[in-house]
């Protein structure tokens, strides 16, 4: 058997999340399945994702899948962060934190001094109000006409999954979005069709068939589980989830027994693999362990004080540089490498770095070339969102 080193695991990786030549394809729903959800936390990083991930892709490829044929939905999900996800997965996600979101949904409104009476008759005059129709937080406020915290409560009402965000009507760089009533959205979706340990079991095999090989930090990282909990469920899915043991790591790493066999034997290609992933991206935070694919030496490049990641340049499956882009004083996409890298490399970054400007500007741009960065931790929060803004 060849020794299976971190080359081989990142090149196992990179595959499973459509992020190789010969992995690439056009059906959305199927990537954003096999990659774990979208996450969608910055409104532009699901359709970024995907235009890493496709052969060809425009921004309403998205939109029809997500908010026209609804093969997709926006919810919370792990780590209480916003996902896109297969209709499928959505009652998967409500079930696994079913505990979770009703502990948030005290605390919150709580912490926003909305009483539960409050919140009761307020709720229902909002699901009054979008019975068939779609309105934004602005047009349910002016509909109430009252001064109550209505974003809050549209929140609390997402979350327990009475509503569902629907299209943003400032197009896609916007999170300002509208809400729909679950039962119009999705009426034939059984929101809470699977008991929450069932549904926990489910979440943790998904996250390894996405991300596998994965180690228990990972699993309990990106589930928000316990360790023990994490233990318990792996003892369950012992005749579908098998240890194994790497060269150069020394925690035991978790696969799905079925996928043993392609990581043993996956070739590497001779080409480089490049890839420019959007901050958040579902490859750059699906890990806790990540000197598999980051030098430690650039960690407070990618990854601010809460373990948040910037929009990133990949190598063969490690992180090389950061890219950013700025609409101001011109259209530009700025790039950062942490060492001097072959010509043929620059090259095809460079090349890539201009589809990626023209997608997200509808124009050529230009692309600079940045000498420094200051870390992300020693900047104030949300650095991520604009990583290279002082170049």
């Amino acid at each position: 058997m060849k020794e299976i080193n971190e080359d081989r695991i990142n090149s196992f990786c990179l595959k499973k999340q459509h992020l190789t030549d010969d992995t690439r394809i056009n059906n959305i729903v199927k990537i954003t399945e096999d990659i774990g959800g979208l996450h969608a936390t910055n409104s532009t990083t699901p359709y970024l994702s995907l235009f890493a991930r496709t052969k060809s892709f425009q921004r309403k490829d998205l939109d029809n899948e997500l908010y026209r044929k609804r093969h997709l939905g926006k919810v919370r999900y792990v780590r209480a962060t916003v996902y896109v996800l297969p209709r499928q997965m959505i009652p998967i996600a409500f079930c696994a934190g079913r505990s979770t979101i009703k502990s948030y949904a005290e605390k919150y409104t709580e912490y926003h001094g909305i009483s539960k009476k409050e919140y009761q008759r307020t709720s229902k005059q909002i699901l009054d109000i979008l019975k068939g129709k779609n309105k934004n937080v602005k047009e349910i406020k002016d509909a109430l006409d009252n001064k109550t915290k209505i974003a809050q409560i549209v929140n609390l009402l997402c979350d327990s999954g009475q509503l569902i965000r629907g299209l943003p009507k400032a197009g896609w760089e916007s999170n300002l979005h509208t809400y729909h009533r679950m039962d119009d959205y999705f009426p034939d979706l059984d929101l809470f069709s699977f008991k929450e340990k069932e549904a926990k079991k489910i979440l943790v095999k998904q996250y390894i068939d996405s991300f596998g090989p994965v180690t228990e930090n990972d699993i309990s990282w990106w589930t928000k589980f316990t360790k023990t909990e994490v233990w318990r469920i792996i003892k369950e899915l012992e005749d579908q989830v098998t240890p194994m043991d790497f060269s150069g790591f020394k925690d035991p790493y978790f696969i799905l027994a079925s996928q043993g066999k392609s990581l043993q034997s996956i070739k590497i290609g001779k080409e480089h693999t490049i890839n420019l992933l959007p901050t958040l991206d579902s490859f750059i935070m699906g890990y806790k362990e990540r000197e598999r694919y980051l030098d430690l030496d650039y960690y407070e490049y990618v990854f601010d004080r809460s373990g948040n990641g910037v929009s990133s340049i990949l190598m063969n499956g490690k992180i090389i540089g950061i890219w950013d882009f700025a609409e101001e004083p011109k259209p530009m996409v700025k790039l950062f490498f942490f060492e001097d890298l072959k010509k043929d490399v620059r090259r095809k970054i460079l090349s890539i770095a201009k589809n990626i400007g023209k997608f997200i500007a509808g124009v050529e741009v230009e692309i600079k070339e940045c000498r420094d960065m200051v870390p992300l931790p020693k900047r104030t929060a949300g650095a991520i969102m604009s990583p290279l803004r002082d170049c």
